[in-house]
């Protein structure tokens, strides 16, 4: 073979091999199975707890803040309530007699359906047993003929009027009219109806009423409430409290309601006061009568303390109450603060906190969650 010719076959397998080896790479350069770096523009959380989170990513998810300062805030308690029906503007529809129930003109009223005063809703027939109907219908037969005798007795006692007293034959008219009375109004009695209507205009909240349904006296067959005109009755386990009260709300959807204190038992219940509040309004359309809810209560007294959104509150890895503060333009900081109730949307920030301070108050919960 010619060197020529074998130079060039020893270069041709010395290029396959090199091709064909793995690359390594140099000493202390590995890039093996290395995850890539995260970018440092990104949402993080710092060693210190603090939040890194860039303008866009605050714009992304809606971050609102507001400067806090401190001021005189109402002491509040929170109590256990429920919501009741306003006597005034709600009212039970009960039968009076037991009987079978009749759909009435507009058939039988459905849970929601807007009724008006007076509106009839439904009849009940009276329930009578055999014996006690065969007597009453005897009874009626009986009067019938002797509404009968009575009105030939009238004729006859008209044709001698020239010999017959007056008072005579008015005390037989009178007993003919008497007759006819009585009869009809033991007919009534078989056929008549017990009629119920709405008392207060309003909506259905409550009916078991089902057509052909057999009620007892005094049963309750409807209940009709007006949805924005409610009371909310508490129990407060601290009877002074009544004495030294300013005000008081309810949370409704994220809502304040203001109420009116209406008054306080003078007996307890439960071992505690029973406490009545009424309030009005669109957002009470959203509650039902026999619902549990929180009633806060604001004392004549004031402490110190912060105005804070109630969505503001978070909790820490070690569960405490933290609010989001944010520090530099991009940089926002976890404060652990001491908090009492204020009105249900807000709370009263004791401690922690700052004037001039600007507290995240939408998008906390977000904040809290970036690691």
């Amino acid at each position: 073979m010619k060197p020529n010719v074998r130079f060039l076959m020893t270069t041709a397998m010395a290029a396959v091999l090199a091709l064909a080896s793995p690359a390594f790479a140099h000493d202390g350069h590995d890039h093996g199975d290395e995850a890539p770096a995260a970018s440092s523009n990104g949402p993080q959380r710092q060693p210190d707890g603090s939040v890194f989170l860039p303008k866009p990513s605050q714009r992304q998810i809606g971050v609102r803040t507001q400067p806090v300062k401190q001021e005189p805030l109402a002491r509040s308690h929170e109590l256990a309530g429920k919501v009741i029906m306003d006597p005034t503007t709600g009212g039970k529809v009960q039968a009076m007699v037991m009987g079978r129930l009749v759909p009435g003109p507009d058939g039988l009223p459905q849970i929601g359906q807007s009724v008006r005063k007076g509106q009839v809703l439904a009849y009940i027939e009276p329930a009578s047993g055999v014996l006690e109907r065969s007597g009453q219908m005897a009874q009626v037969a009986e009067l019938r003929a002797a509404q009968t005798l009575a009105q030939k007795r009238l004729a006859r006692l008209r044709e001698l009027s020239e010999t017959v007293p007056r008072k005579e034959i008015e005390a037989a008219e009178s007993e003919v009219t008497s007759l006819a009375e009585r009869a009809r109004a033991l007919s009534g009695g078989l056929a008549g109806r017990d009629v119920l209507k709405a008392p207060v205009s309003g909506v259905i909240a409550s009916s078991p009423a089902v057509a052909g349904q057999v009620v007892d006296a005094r049963e309750l067959v409807f209940e009709v409430v007006d949805p924005t005109q409610l009371r909310i009755e508490a129990l407060a386990y601290d009877p002074a409290l009544a004495q030294n009260l300013a005000g008081a709300a309810l949370a409704v959807g994220g809502q304040k309601v203001p109420l009116r204190f209406v008054g306080a038992a003078s007996s307890l219940r439960e071992q505690a006061l029973p406490m009545l509040f009424k309030g009005s309004g669109e957002s009470l359309s959203r509650l039902a009568v026999g619902m549990p809810v929180v009633v806060f209560v604001q004392e004549a007294t004031t402490i110190p303390g912060y105005r804070v959104p109630s969505g503001a509150l978070m909790k820490n890895p070690a569960n405490q109450n933290i609010v989001w503060v944010k520090d530099q333009a991009e940089r926002f900081e976890p404060r652990v603060v001491n908090i009492t109730p204020l009105d249900g949307a807000s709370i009263a920030v004791t401690s922690g906190l700052a004037d001039g301070d600007r507290v995240v108050v939408e998008g906390a919960s977000l904040i809290n969650q970036v690691r």
